[in-house]
């Protein structure tokens, strides 16, 4: 079976059913990734400098030579993991409750790529071909594929941005929304960040920088259908529904120009009384580790205000929930309205959505999605 160098399109269509294996260094691998990638190393980090270091101080064939002493030795064991790899996902899958999770997965396909397509990813794949298995690698590698990803946010998306003071649900109506059918993008989910100084508390740590790109990047093609980057007609008419955000989540920073898109968008407004919202933020906040609800108030402690500072903290090491949360609400609801009236174009995106309450029920009051939704059943 001759190996195959298909496209990046083509190569993520196949990895939807069929395993990915990165064959670059640990380290690369640990930096970023292709998502769901499995890590297989035909050098490990300390390996690749010596190569790298012969390939540009002596010439590409005594490069090679050493490359072939360490990949001697692994030959074997490759061929093992890999075998692994692929009964392990066809076992998954096999034994998958939900009869649509079932795919036509062959058991001796495999998807080979490494950071430029070259060396690596050729000889991992040769004797993967060897040995029998369908190969297909991707050309341009990694490389190529981190072009693609950032050609994604430059895509005309058409995006309805949720927005709310803090404590508005619109979370759990982003994800009402999702369970409707209708296209939802989670960042926050994605980031593993709440989006506050209070975000990260009781949440997996964030993804790299990169990684985050790759997941949303990922993301958003899988909502719409892309014939190629110069023609972009052929997506669907929804827009995805995304929680209005500021550019920075945590640690992460949203793509600029996603960021631009989204600001440029429809914004839905949800308006909810001060004490419903207070309330819902109890609930959900009221169970977290008390020290590190006190250590992020200290981070926000100059815009907050020494005293009130001062004050939430006491507060809430006394007990009183309620009346700390009061102030910092408070102190979010001053922060979000200036972000707000700052952005260009506001009067004309704006759309105000009264509510009384914090409830999954708000969701109906979102005309389109549910329109959406009811003609696609």
């Amino acid at each position: 079976m001759a190996i195959e160098k298909i496209n990046t399109e083509k190569f993520l269509e196949l990895a939807k059913e069929q395993p990915v294996i990165d064959v670059r260094s640990p380290a690369e691998y640990k930096h970023a990734h292709i998502p769901g990638a499995y890590s297989l190393p035909l050098f490990t980090d300390e390996e690749r400098k010596v190569v790298g270091t012969i390939y540009k101080q002596q010439s590409r064939e005594a490069a090679i030579k050493i490359a072939l002493d360490y990949f001697g030795p692994k030959m074997k064991k490759m061929i093992e993991e890999v075998e692994d790899i692929c009964k392990l996902r066809k076992k998954k899958y096999d034994s998958a409750k939900n009869p649509d999770e079932l795919i036509n997965l062959n058991s001796k396909i495999v998807l080979l790529y490494c950071w430029r397509g070259g060396m690596r990813s050729g000889g991992v794949a040769w004797l993967m071909d060897l040995y029998g298995f369908k190969v297909y690698t991707l050309i341009g590698g990694y490389k190529k594929f981190r072009n693609y990803v950032l050609e994604t946010f430059k895509l005309p998306f058409q995006f309805k941005i949720l927005g709310g003071f803090t404590g508005s649900g619109k979370t759990e109506i982003l994800r009402t929304l999702e369970k409707n059918r209708v296209p939802v993008i989670d960042l926050e989910k994605i980031a593993n960040h709440k989006g506050s100084a209070f975000g990260n508390i009781g949440m997996p740590e964030q993804p790299g920088q990169e990684t985050f790109e790759n997941l949303l990047a990922i993301k958003l093609r899988k909502l719409f259908t892309v014939s190629s980057l110069d023609n972009f007609s052929t997506h669907t008419a929804n827009s995805i529904w995304l929680e209005d955000e500021s550019q920075r989540i945590g640690l992460i920073n949203l793509p600029n120009d996603f960021w631009k898109t989204m600001r440029s968008s429809p914004l839905y407004f949800i308006k909810i009384p001060f004490e419903e919202r207070l309330k819902h933020l109890v609930r959900e906040y009221g169970v977290l580790d008390k020290q590190k609800m006190i250590d992020a108030i200290g981070r926000i402690k100059e815009r907050l205000g020494g005293l009130n500072a001062k004050n939430a903290i006491q507060l809430l090491e006394e007990g009183n929930i309620t009346e700390s949360f009061r102030i910092l609400l408070q102190y979010y609801d001053k922060y979000y309205l200036k972000a707000l009236h700052n952005r260009e174009g506001i009067n004309s995106l704006l759309h105000t959505i009264d509510c009384e309450s914090v409830s999954i029920e708000n969701s109906d009051k979102l005309e389109a999605p549910l329109q959406y939704h009811n003609e696609d059943r």
